[in-house]
């Protein structure tokens, strides 16, 4: 790719970023090139769908979390690693509305752009799950599927503007479930107290 052209398709991902970030992932391609100040044909030429630009936009973050799967299994215990990862798929799930419903059908469409990066990133939570599992340190009664449902579960909480605040709490709610260990203090439910309904 020439270097004006790479250019150009950074600049349309840096705007389509921002855009994603404060109206979701439905936000209008056509406002995107808008942003952009280009057509929307030019947008069209770099990315001919929505998910081939969610794709482009989205891939370094499902490696760096495939990647941090990867390290925690090395350097944290079990329940540390698994937790550890929950929390920042679901922190960056939330900086993109709506993302976690595009990653749900993605997963179950091969035809998708965006199904071997989601079916990558499940695989990854998967492994944690497996290891905490075989130290005795998560329920045996779960999946990998399961765990990517609690991401996009946790991730829509955290998309209700009456449910944020609810988040943090309901996340160590969940992430206590998910773990058996009794030494471990996810499993204690060490969190916040409920707040008044």
């Amino acid at each position: 790719m020439r270097a004006d052209a790479r250019k150009n398709r950074d600049h349309l991902l840096a705007v389509a970023g921002t855009a994603i970030t404060e109206q979701g992932v439905d936000v209008s391609l056509r406002d995107i090139a808008r942003r952009a100040d280009v057509g929307l044909a030019t947008l069209l030429r770099h990315f001919p769908t929505r998910e081939a630009l969610l794709d482009a936009l989205l891939r370094a973050s499902f490696d760096e979390l495939t990647a941090k799967a990867g390290a925690l299994e090395t350097s944290s215990s079990p329940d540390d690693a698994l937790v550890s990862w929950l929390s920042d798929c679901v922190a960056w799930t939330t900086e993109y509305r709506g993302v976690t419903v595009l990653m749900a059908a993605a997963i179950e469409d091969t035809e998708s752009a965006l199904h071997a990066s989601c079916v990558t990133l499940r695989a990854a939570g998967a492994r944690l799950l497996t290891r905490a599992q075989a130290a005795g340190m998560a329920r045996s009664d779960i999946d990998g599927a399961d765990l990517f449902a609690l991401v996009a579960m946790l991730a829509w909480l955290g998309d209700q503007p009456s449910l944020a605040p609810r988040a943090d709490r309901l996340f160590d709610v969940v992430a206590s479930a998910l773990l058996t260990s009794a030494g471990s203090s996810h499993a204690k439910g060490e969190g916040a107290p409920p707040s008044d309904p």
